[in-house]
């Protein structure tokens, strides 16, 4: 047990290192600096949800619209940019690995974290800035709010785990990133309730642990106007499948990495 927690420790202090390297590496020291990891989502969001409003008018099925595609579209950025940064990431931090505390799964790791932090900041002073012009419900359940973002993220992780090896193996993959990205947003219940699906089309969806997140977020933040559907079993069963499979992906591209 003292084994454990001391390598546990020393990962952590690796981890804590990468990331503040990542952050200097991608945002300076300039500027607003790592606010840009809060800013760009922030943007993208605001743009979508103002251009909803105007398209469908303030409100939709009872909800806020501006509301409805801030809480939707701010993860899907995080989904997004955590699959992009995915692709040759072993490369990229080859020379690292010469450390050996550093692990391939850390630069993975460190990455998604990155991203999720910067998408948890954005989520929220979106909410308290829209709270205040009363365009943006207070959440009725954070406890389901967080579940759901929990959910998101790992199942995102579980995907970059896979991604990232593959990419390596293949030049394909890291083409195909992109165009995954758009084949996510159906599955992904940004744009849409359960409730508003036909009972199959709703149990198809349930195979996809990111409807299952965005419904139990949505359900936090909107409480009784939304009947949300999930399946944490398959969103669970399915993450830690993807996991596996990436961890041995993983193992066995590390052995062919060429350190330069």
């Amino acid at each position: 047990m003292k084994r454990f927690s001391e390598g546990l420790r020393i990962q952590l202090k690796v981890i804590q290192a990468l990331l503040i390297r990542e952050l200097v590496t991608r945002f300076g020291r300039e500027n607003i600096g790592f606010l840009w990891v809060m800013a760009e989502p922030l943007l993208f969001a605001g743009l979508v949800g103002l251009v909803w409003t105007f398209v469908r008018g303030p409100e939709n099925n009872g909800f806020s619209v501006i509301a409805f595609v801030v809480s939707g579209y701010i993860p899907l950025t995080f989904l997004r940019h955590s699959f992009g940064r995915s692709a040759k990431i072993f490369q990229t931090n080859g020379p690292l690995l010469y450390h050996r505390q550093v692990k391939v799964l850390d630069f993975i790791f460190v990455r998604v974290t990155i991203e999720a932090i910067g998408a948890m900041m954005a989520y929220t002073f979106a909410a308290i800035v829209l709270v205040f012009f009363d365009v943006f419900p207070v959440p009725s359940n954070v406890g389901a709010l967080v579940a759901g973002w929990a959910v998101y993220v790992a199942f995102v992780l579980s995907v970059c785990v896979v991604l990232a090896p593959l990419s390596e193996m293949s030049e394909v993959v890291e083409k195909l990133v992109p165009i995954s990205v758009y084949i996510s947003i159906p599955l992904s219940g940004v744009f849409n309730l359960a409730a508003w699906l036909p009972p199959n089309a709703r149990e198809a969806l349930m195979w996809s642990p990111l409807v299952s997140g965005m419904e139990l977020m949505r359900y936090g933040l909107f409480g009784d106007l939304v009947t949300p559907y999930y399946d944490l079993t398959k969103a669970f069963g399915l993450t830690i499948v993807l996991m596996l499979i990436g961890l041995i992906l993983c193992r066995r591209v590390r052995r062919t990495l060429t350190l330069t």
